[in-house]
């Protein structure tokens, strides 16, 4: 009944108790339902069968990644009917649970890079089967290479003149862009605003096949994205605002610190210090100690393209936002879960001090409301729910 007190102990969904790593996958795929990743009897049925297999990260891998498989058969039988819209759902659950079950795997393999190859060519069937929201697959340019996007456009809103706003959505940690999109996008261009998912160096697409490591200066990539966009027709320029989460929570806002044309940040997380975070983290796991992350540690090797910890420790070295934020200009939010156990909450305070915007805000979602969890895992819709309207009132044309 409304107004009861909550009952002591764990609120979200912990599929796998005594995994916290396996179990924020789970709900890192349930929690995509309410924009077509993931059914729920379908994960409940893959979670079924890890049950007597807990941390086998080999078992992981072939049980959801088979699920994928049997998806993306009946979506290609769909389409070959002509149905392009159940085809289309079909295969964008596929392409996600085949990026659930890659992702977990260190070192990567052979079957591991056909399974994440093969998940980003369904995910882009299904788009092509799409109608609403329109998506584009576009490169864009970056320091002689290009990085790989997908356009996602906003709808039409009745009575807008003129160019419309468009937000920058670069990826975290371990998250990739196809996985982005299942965070409430399909809400966000339903207002009207379009979103570029981007693979920056370190992350999906960008590290596993074209060889760009993990680097701090997330300016590059953000700028060469943000001269990309304001290059086509369809976008405001003065309207081009950058997000991220996790580790995004660094990526934004050092962008929008060092190239101060975006309209604004949201860090979807907090992430002050991220040199220090794995100095304490790797020395806890040396002691044996049981740690809050949402992939193996040695995923940290890997996006820095290196073999140890000391070679990974100089990389981090930048990775630290003190005499950076205190740059920044725009508008700026920062989305907290008081109950994160990956980002403590006094980062995020240091964050909300230190940064130089006037126009800022912290919201912290609480136990009681929700969302309390890293990046709302446990509750996406309130928290994109908050972000939206945030950014439909920032990104508003002047008038």
């Amino acid at each position: 009944m409304a107004g009861s007190k909550l009952p002591d102990g764990e609120l979200a969904f912990m599929y796998f108790p005594d995994n916290y790593r396996w179990s924020h996958g789970m709900l890192g795929a349930l929690s995509t339902a309410p924009w077509g990743g993931a059914e729920i009897d379908e994960v409940h049925r893959v979670g079924l069968r890890l049950k007597d297999h807990l941390g086998d990260d080999e078992v992981w891998f072939r049980e959801w990644t088979g699920e994928a498989d049997r998806l993306e058969a009946i979506g290609n039988e769909k389409a070959a009917a002509g149905h392009a819209h159940s085809a289309a759902a079909y295969l964008l659950r596929a392409a996600l649970y085949a990026q659930i079950g890659e992702r977990f795997l260190h070192p990567k393999t052979d079957a591991s890079q056909a399974a994440y190859k093969r998940s980003v060519a369904v995910f882009r069937k299904a788009a092509g089967l799409m109608t609403r929201p329109h998506m584009e697959h576009v490169e864009v340019p970056y320091e002689g290479v290009t990085l790989p996007g997908i356009l996602v456009h906003g709808d039409a809103v009745p009575g807008r003149r003129g160019r419309a706003p468009v937000m920058l959505f670069l990826d975290g940690f371990d998250i990739t862009k196809e996985m982005q999109y299942f965070k409430g996008i399909p809400a966000l261009t339903a207002r009207g605003i379009s979103v570029l998912m981007l693979d920056g160096p370190g992350n999906g697409e960008a590290i596993r096949f074209r060889n760009l490591p993990l680097h701090y200066q997330t300016e590059r990539h953000a700028g060469a994205a943000y001269d990309y966009l304001a290059a086509r027709p369809e976008f405001d320029p003065k309207r081009i605002g950058i997000m991220a989460l996790s580790l995004g929570g660094y990526y934004a806002p050092r962008a929008a610190s060092m190239d101060q044309r975006f309209a604004c940040c949201i860090s979807w997380g907090p992430e002050w210090d991220y040199h220090t975070k794995w100095q304490q983290r790797l020395a806890r796991i040396e002691r044996g100690e049981a740690l809050s992350l949402s992939v193996p540690w040695q995923h940290l090797l890997w996006v820095f393209g290196v073999q140890t910890k000391e070679e990974a420790f100089q990389r981090l070295e930048g990775f630290k936002l003190d005499g950076v934020i205190q740059k920044m200009r725009c508008p700026y939010l920062l989305v907290h879960g008081e109950g994160d156990a990956q980002a403590p909450t006094d980062h995020a305070e240091h964050m909300i001090a230190a940064c130089g915007s006037v126009n800022k805000h912290m919201k912290v979602f609480t136990r009681e409301e929700g969302g309390y969890h890293h990046c709302q895992i446990d509750n996406l819709s309130i928290g994109t729910a908050y972000m939206w309207d945030w950014l439909e009132d920032v990104l508003q044309p002047a008038k």
